[in-house]
């Protein structure tokens, strides 16, 4: 993994959590949160390019994604990621100088977070899902919303009791879909890593059932954190997309333009922090030092 880093833990909420350091202690924080298919490694870029501006990059494994314990109340709605994300900041000592950065599952987190908890972070940068205002805005739109419901049909599919047996081959064929033309391979690898056992493979596709209403994978809770999922905080907020990306169409990501600063990146996809390293580095740098 890139520039020096170490791997550290910390117990909050029960949860046994795992996470990539770069960056001196006492640092402002930079809490990095990953999404779905991937872990932690996604940040292997920008962690050392933000401890080299002088940030602590604190990237951790989600729950149920291995080195980080699974739930233990069993419960991996966007809620408890959101509260995760917090009591890391606790945990880790951050302060009024700390930022957020957030991807796939990890953005709708960051979102949760900072409505819930504005004061906690001072900025927050998403990549690849907008926030949720967005997708009430799509059911206007019947034509786009359309295409993309054919996007998602991995979330279908993997609300079947059985799908967790699938992951083998749906994992490396989601990660091409929806970077195209980035060799996926060795964060394919890595993902599956992060789900060694039946219980870690159900842990990560509770995220998508709990945001299908499973009761299962919900809990009251987390009702608080919930409900602020579904608006915005009061960070400034800059969120990148790729003009490429085969989960979500940019023409969604475009929707988010009234509520947050929005910019569609030519020649990325999905992991476009991982494809065009330099390009996003940069972006998200710029912006959370405040340039």
């Amino acid at each position: 993994m890139p520039g020096e880093h170490e791997l550290i833990r910390w117990e909050a909420g029960g949860l046994s959590v795992a996470a990539h350091v770069w960056g001196q202690p006492g640092a402002p924080l930079a809490l990095l949160l990953h999404g779905y298919p991937d872990t932690a490694w996604t940040w292997r870029y920008l962690g050392p390019f933000l401890a080299e501006r002088g940030f602590r990059a604190v990237a951790p494994y989600l729950r149920g994604y291995s080195p980080t314990g699974l739930a233990p109340d069993g419960c991996y709605q966007i809620g408890a990621v959101a509260r995760d994300a917090i009591m890391a900041h606790a945990e880790l000592g951050g302060d009024d100088r700390a930022v957020l950065v957030g991807h796939d599952w990890g953005a709708e987190a960051a979102y949760a977070a900072d409505a819930f908890a504005p004061e906690t972070f001072s900025r927050v940068a998403t990549l690849s899902v907008p926030p949720a205002p967005v997708w009430r805005d799509l059911a206007r739109r019947p034509r786009l919303a359309a295409r993309q419901l054919g996007l998602f049909w991995y979330m279908g599919f993997q609300q079947l009791p059985w799908s967790e047996r699938a992951l083998d081959r749906l994992i490396p064929r989601l990660l091409s879909a929806w970077s195209p033309g980035y060799d996926s391979s060795e964060d394919a690898r890595r993902a599956l890593e992060a789900l060694p056992t039946s219980a870690h493979r159900t842990a990560a596709l509770r995220y998508y059932r709990a945001a299908f209403g499973q009761p299962q994978a919900r809990s009251r809770e987390y009702a608080a954190e919930q409900r602020a999922a579904a608006s915005l905080g009061t960070a400034p907020t800059l969120y990148l997309h790729g003009a490429n990306d085969g989960c979500i169409a940019s023409d969604v990501a475009r929707l988010a333009d009234p509520y947050v600063e929005t910019e569609v990146l030519s020649g990325v996809g999905h992991f476009l922090h991982l494809e065009d390293p330099q390009q996003v580095n940069l972006r998200v740098g710029e912006f959370l030092l405040g340039a």
